[in-house]
């Protein structure tokens, strides 16, 4: 049998995130005297890289002034991290679900987010996951979702067909992108992006919970 390839995004796919996404960028924002984009409009930007998620907040926004919101945004979620405050609970069945996936040899997994690189290893160290997930692709490391990059970078690591590749995620970035790298792309409902954005973007199929998830790849 072929290597089938499932790419993970993390923000609003494995994690739930958005206490400390939305509370960040509120701080950032203040810290700058600027009114805060509210919470809407924050979840509404997960998934993209930083500092094109502050030009989608902050449409015309000099590039100096976006440079100090994203660094902002940085230092106070590090900090966060770095003192356990960081929020983000795994969604039910993610960990059973990942954790099952990654023990068949016939099933590779990655993973492709906005989060940067040192986001993900925090994740790893987590849950233990180093030795699930034979790619990661970061905002730091590739361009900004929708732009395919991460999911051909990840296609190129592993050797896996793009027909044998599926992307999985909650956004509409998530499903752009991996029609614009001509893979599959599977929708989770639990996310930040209703539903109908999903479809809208080109989802192949949407799924409402992880044993869902877990019974439609298998079935690929």
């Amino acid at each position: 049998m072929s290597l089938k390839l499932f790419i993970f995004d993390c923000d609003g796919t494995i994690v739930d995130s958005a206490h400390t996404i939305v509370e960040g960028m509120e701080h950032a924002y203040r810290l700058h005297d600027l009114p805060s984009p509210g919470e809407a409009a924050t979840l509404s930007i997960i998934g993209l890289s930083l500092p094109q998620a502050v030009e989608q907040l902050s449409p015309g926004i000099a590039v100096e002034a976006r440079d100090l919101l994203v660094n902002s945004y940085k230092d106070f979620v590090i900090a966060k991290r770095e003192g356990g405050d960081a929020i983000e609970h795994l969604y039910e069945g993610a960990k059973e679900v990942i954790e099952a996936l990654a023990a068949e040899e016939t099933y590779l997994l990655g993973i492709a987010t906005g989060k940067a690189y040192r986001g993900v290893l925090h994740l790893f160290d987590s849950f233990g996951w180093h030795d699930h997930f034979v790619t990661v692709q970061t905002a730091d490391r590739a361009p900004s979702k929708p732009n395919p990059g991460m999911i051909l970078q990840a296609i190129a690591e592993t050797g896996v067909a793009p027909e044998d590749t599926v992307m999985i995620g909650d956004t509409s970035y998530d499903i752009e992108m991996a029609v614009s790298a001509g893979v599959r792309g599977v929708g989770v409902t639990w996310g930040y992006h209703p539903a109908v954005e999903l479809r809208a973007a080109g989802a192949h199929h949407l799924v409402d919970d992880y044993a869902a998830l877990d019974q439609l790849l298998r079935s690929l």
